[in-house]
């Protein structure tokens, strides 16, 4: 973050307001590229923090990873006030150091996004992370719904008998580890960036995203199956940094707050129209869909939850006990 000296000075020799830079100019870290829903609500974000601050805040946009290689990295820059807003799905924090939140990730544990809101800010262990988030200089503006994540494959998957040995592409994060794991794949972790080659050659034969992402990345070009396995719903933290949050008025925090607040219904929007139109579109490119029985699936990832609440202990039973009792 960098407050703009130089508009200060303008402005004490008495220069037009319209020709200043702005007083404070922000970088937004992000892994997404610019074809990518995230890039889009980050643009109306940005957009609307400049008109709504009348200019006085500047945000700038940094896709594709240029500021940091993930979003774990982009935390951390977040925490030390290198990197000023960036994205993160609430699982994340597990790798910054809070291990319980990665109970918002367990497969099959969160529903539908209405229970995920819920989940962060009206759970006991939401409310603490929150509460800890704010320790560590990480302000959360805003939630939006980033898809469910679905398998695509170069065989059909019309069962859990048909996940066996399949060299799934999976990110590094533990859940989705554990998916490939517990439902006798073999996970395989590697960069996004490598994804498309990898499945192009056959050096993988599955991966795993949400729809959008699957469409941006054009993985239907070279995937030819894609099973319906809803296995974890992906939410998106808006996140700012303490420091440069901290250095805001307050009447400019609430109009950053607000931007995020309309960024995130923009951003939730953009992947439920998706989810509800690109089933039919990757049938008319030649994939076949198919609808494998979750039940199996789900009895398949049982041990891992309880693999998780054993971990964490009384902390960890809580937190699932407190999430399954909102879908009651």
């Amino acid at each position: 973050m960098k407050f703009n000296k130089l508009a200060l000075a303008t402005l004490c020799f008495g220069m037009s307001a319209s020709v200043l830079a702005a007083d404070y100019e922000f970088s937004f870290g992000m892994t997404a590229g610019t074809n990518q829903n995230e890039y889009k609500a980050a643009e109306l974000f940005a957009k609307e923090v400049k008109e709504k601050s009348n200019g006085k805040i500047e945000i700038k946009l940094y896709p594709d990873a240029q500021l940091a290689k993930n979003d774990v990295e982009s935390m951390k820059q977040l925490k030390d006030g290198a990197m000023d807003f960036t994205f993160a799905e609430s699982s994340r924090f597990s790798e910054v150091g809070h291990p319980i939140s990665q109970v918002y990730a367990l497969p099959y544990l969160v529903p539908d996004f209405e229970t995920m809101k819920k989940a962060l800010n009206e759970t006991n262990v939401g409310k603490e992370l929150l509460a800890n988030l704010k320790k560590d200089k990480i302000v959360v503006l805003s939630q939006a719904y980033n898809g469910t994540r679905q398998t695509t494959s170069n065989r059909a998957i019309n069962s859990l008998a048909d996940m066996k040995g399949l060299k799934l592409r999976v990110p590094g994060a533990p859940s989705n580890v554990a998916y490939a794991k517990y439902t006798g794949a073999a996970s395989t972790p590697m960069a996004f960036s490598e994804v498309y080659l990898a499945l192009q050659t056959n050096a993988v034969d599955a991966q795993e995203n949400p729809l959008p992402t699957i469409n941006d990345k054009k993985f239907y070009e070279v995937q030819k199956y894609l099973a319906m396995t809803n296995h974890i719903l992906n939410d998106q933290l808006y996140l700012m940094s303490g420091d440069a949050y901290d250095e805001l008025p307050a009447d400019l925090q609430k109009v950053v707050k607000d931007a995020a607040e309309k960024a995130a219904e923009f951003h939730t929007g953009l992947f439920k129209e998706g989810e509800a139109k690109l089933v039919d579109y990757f049938k008319s490119k030649g994939v076949t869909v198919t609808m494998p029985k979750l039940d199996e699936f789900k009895a398949a990832l049982k041990p891992y939850h309880d693999e998780f609440a054993e971990k964490h202990g009384e902390a960890g039973k809580k937190a699932i006990a407190e999430i399954n009792a909102l879908s009651k």
